[in-house]
């Protein structure tokens, strides 16, 4: 065992260690000990508890849960609601026209679901099967030997205030070691971010793209309720050259899941992502579902939306990427939980066999990338890599492309680019501000008082875990370029420009109303934004997302 790299933080050894508790890890966590039982696992995920940071639509699709536990059923996994029927509507301002639906979109066979519910649920089938899952600590540091190779991560020091001063209640981190370090941070998770850059892991990949997707669930009139039944749309209130559409997931308890997602490649500095979503549900043929309604939940997350030619290089010294941190998710078929969980299946049965071949630490797994490209998870994914970024030309060129890509397979020789979403957005002089109704209260509602309604706590004392790389930028570059776009593509409200005593502008950051949505990490147009861990389980606390 390696002796710890700070001689004040105790160290633990394990085989196995995998940074975040959702469906990749987990996945990952409950096949290796279906492999081998003696292999010692262990999670770390920083939401208070398993679940605690999930948030998906989500229509599930089982292919992978039947592969890693065919008895689910009987387990009782919590997949209760089918698939009954599908719906997809292109919108205008004031009308709805039905399309035929996207043959991606079918969802017969599939489940409506809580992803954080699915995750709770898989972490008792790992601890059944001896994984050790710690909540409520986040890895916040990538442990590297002498030669460079990742040998283990560490969580935050305890008891370190505003001023980055330990206070009387400072605890050092603790360092966790092991042979295979896997990374299912989920989206554009920040020590897969550092790992990227370190290990070159884009040298023959394009940049990752992004939609930020923002929710809510509502409980609704029972007369109006169909259990099972799924809408998505496109359309207004986007405009032609901006990626979005929505879904309305009726689930149990005659509860809905409506969301809206904006691709973050979009231009106008001047969109708000989250009031985009709440305009949207005052859509004729929307608002009726929730007139007479009440929403119980909120919440929000960016999500990897670049497909198969934005997947980075899978494996490095010492560790591997799964899930939604390498971006298996399917953009054109909406999911990415199924996906995600086969590529922790793959890893695990990879890492077995490593581990079996090489006792040292900070080893390559070269056989995990190769194992992917045979799976059906590649194959699934290469097929439809060029439907989102065929809408790079706006709305109809990208329908069109649809078409065509889906009429031929994917199987056209060509790969379209992906383009990094900050370097997409445009100069405010090109643009014109957004006139966004003011929210009624009853069927909209401003972000503060719905991130009420997502449970976030983040204690005040502690070094803020959004970082300005330089703090002058946000005035100096961003408000005169760009209106600082922070103010808005935020949807927590974070970010406000205000004045200071001086009647000069500043930057404020309000961080402890941060979802963890990663979304000013990746769209800030200066990349000056850097999002870290904060201490302990801080951040949302969903019950059912």
């Amino acid at each position: 065992m390696p002796d710890p790299i700070r001689p004040d933080r105790e160290a633990m050894e394990y085989d196995v260690i995998i940074v975040g508790a959702g469906p990749a890890g987990l996945s990952c966590a409950i096949r290796l000990k279906q492999l081998d039982e003696s292999i010692n696992v262990c999670i770390l995920e920083k939401g208070s508890e398993v679940g605690a940071h999930l948030l998906s639509g989500a229509v599930f699709e089982p292919r992978a849960l039947n592969e890693l536990i065919p008895d689910w059923k009987e387990k009782g996994a919590p997949l209760k609601i089918e698939a009954k029927s599908d719906k997809f509507l292109f919108l205008t301002k004031n009308k709805a026209f039905k399309f035929p639906t996207p043959p991606q979109m079918h969802n017969k066979g599939n489940f409506i679901i809580s992803l954080g519910n699915l995750g709770r649920w898989l972490a008792e089938q790992a601890e059944n099967l001896g994984v050790e899952i710690f909540p409520g600590f986040a890895a916040a540091e990538v442990l590297y030997n002498v030669g460079g190779a990742v040998i283990g991560v560490a969580t935050n020091d305890m008891g370190i205030n505003k001023e980055g001063e330990k206070t009387d209640s400072f605890e050092p981190g603790m360092e966790l070691h092991a042979r295979q370090v896997v990374f299912a941070e989920g989206c554009h998770g920040s020590l897969t971010k550092s790992l990227i850059k370190r290990f070159n892991l884009r040298e023959d990949s394009d940049p990752q793209t992004y939609g930020l997707g923002i929710k809510e669930i509502w409980e609704i009139e029972p007369a109006k309720h169909k259990e099972g039944h799924i809408l998505h749309t496109l359309g207004w209130p986007m405009d032609k050259e901006t990626y979005g559409g929505s879904w309305l997931y009726h689930m149990e308890d005659n509860q809905v899941s409506v969301g809206f997602v904006v691709g973050l490649d979009y231009k106008n500095p001047y969109i708000n992502p989250y009031q985009e979503m709440q305009r949207f549900k005052t859509h004729p043929e929307i608002r009726d579902l929730f007139e007479g309604g009440r929403r119980v939940a909120y919440g929000a997350r960016a999500l990897v939306e670049g497909g198969f030619q934005s997947i980075p290089k899978l494996s490095f010294a010492g560790g591997v990427f799964i899930g939604d941190t390498a971006g298996f998710l399917n953009t054109p078929k909406i999911k990415g939980n199924h996906t995600a969980m086969k590529s922790g299946m793959v890893a695990a049965e990879a890492i077995a066999g490593h581990l079996k071949a090489h006792e040292s630490y900070g080893i390559e797994c070269e056989s995990y990338p190769e194992m992917m490209k045979k799976s059906w998870v590649w194959k699934e994914l290469k097929k439809v890599r060029n439907i989102r970024p065929g809408f790079h030309k706006g709305l109809w060129m990208g329908l069109l492309n649809a078409v065509f890509e889906t009429i031929t397979c994917g199987f056209l020789p060509w790969t379209l680019k992906n383009h990094a979403d900050y370097a997409q957005l445009e100069n405010k002089s090109k643009h014109s501000p957004i006139e966004y109704p003011k929210p009624d209260n009853v069927l909209t509602f401003d972000r503060l008082t719905n991130v009420a309604f997502s449970n976030t706590n983040h204690a005040e004392d502690q070094p803020v875990h959004l970082q300005l790389i330089d703090p002058s930028v946000p005035v100096e570059v961003n408000l005169k370029e760009y209106d600082e776009p922070a103010q808005r593509y935020c949807p927590a409200g974070v970010y406000e420009i205000v004045k200071d005593d001086q009647e000069s502008y500043k930057l404020q950051i309000n961080s402890q109303n941060c979802v963890h949505c990663k979304t000013c990490d990746i769209k800030d147009p200066s990349q000056n934004i850097n999002w870290v861990v904060p201490q302990g389980g801080d951040g949302p606390n969903y019950p059912n997302m």
